[in-house]
């Protein structure tokens, strides 16, 4: 494992490149809510906000890499700092990445229009207009976020996340710790992520996955430009250790999937308890049910019981 020294980063002379894009943002964008999704670690070992920017170490093209969104009015300008070639189509690749990270490939205008007189969704639609889904950077780090939370509080979840991106090994150069890539994961040993505090089950799923995505057989950027959720679904169950709900949640970190319905979501659960003011608390199938005539808006329903409460 590379320490916070200077070890595993990027060179210190030699080429970089920086690229750079603007986007429009639709009057009712929630920029708090992209900048809370970033801010969940206090440690800001990856991540770092402040005021209206946010900074977040990340993989490009396997090199260790900066990107800064600032919100300003109506307006995000993104720039990715990158120790090492930017690569073909980098500001195309920039733009696509950081519209899927905002949620705007969302269509949720269709869904309020759909649900905003809805007896019980109506008022939360009302609450939160505008309510998109913060997105991972990549599919890859849904995935492995997903995987890294399974049956764990969120806090511990964010101790084993800042442990698994230092295992990795890749630093930029202006110091932010960088998301690793499925490669460069598939390239570790057991050891290394079990000394990292990977239970021997989540190793295992950890480097089953990340193989499975090195060597193309789990192709990712295909599939979100396509998104073929049956076929994604199958091949992700195959894989020991990934099951319906880590599924369903990648699909929505990661794809920006609407339809997953997240009944095994335990804060879905309650908050949809509080929702429907029932006494006792709601099961699985209980959810399930519920959530069921909301096809394809389920991930988005459950978004917004999420936010119930805050």
């Amino acid at each position: 494992m590379s320490d916070a020294s200077g070890a595993g980063r990027g060179p210190s002379s030699g080429r970089r490149a920086r690229i750079a894009c603007a986007i429009e943002l639709p009057p009712d964008f929630r920029v708090e809510d992209i900048l809370a999704f970033h801010r969940r670690d206090t440690q800001m070992l990856a991540e770092r906000v402040e005021a209206a920017t946010l900074h977040k170490g990340l993989a490009w093209q396997g090199l260790p890499a900066c990107l800064t969104i600032r919100f300003a009015a109506r307006r995000a300008e993104a720039e990715l700092a990158i120790d090492g070639a930017a690569g073909a189509d980098a500001t195309g690749a920039l733009r696509r990445m950081v519209a899927h990270m905002l949620g705007l490939t969302q269509p949720v205008e269709v869904f309020e229009q759909a649900y905003h007189a809805h007896p019980q969704l109506g008022p939360l639609i009302a609450r939160h207009p505008g309510l998109r889904v913060p997105q991972s950077a990549t599919p890859f780090e849904a995935l492995s976020w997903a995987v890294t939370g399974q049956q764990i509080s969120i806090k511990a979840a964010l101790s084993l996340r800042r442990k698994f991106i230092q295992a990795a090994g890749l630093q930029h150069s202006g110091g932010l710790w960088c998301y690793p890539d499925a490669e460069r994961v598939a390239a570790l040993s057991d050891a290394a992520l079990r000394a990292a505090g990977f239970s021997q089950g989540k190793t295992q799923t950890l480097i089953a996955l990340s193989g499975r995505i090195a060597q193309g057989e789990l192709p990712l950027d295909d599939w979100r430009a396509a998104l073929p959720v049956d076929d994604m679904r199958e091949r992700l169950l195959a894989i020991r250790g990934i099951g319906p709900w880590t599924v369903s949640y990648a699909l929505l970190r990661g794809f920006a999937w609407l339809d997953g319905s997240l009944h095994g979501d335990v804060a879905v659960r309650r908050n949809l308890q509080a929702l429907l003011g029932a006494d006792e608390k709601l099961g699985e199938d209980a959810t399930r049910q519920w959530l069921a005539p909301f096809s394809p808006w389920r991930a988005l329903v459950a978004a917004h019981l999420w936010r119930l409460g805050a």
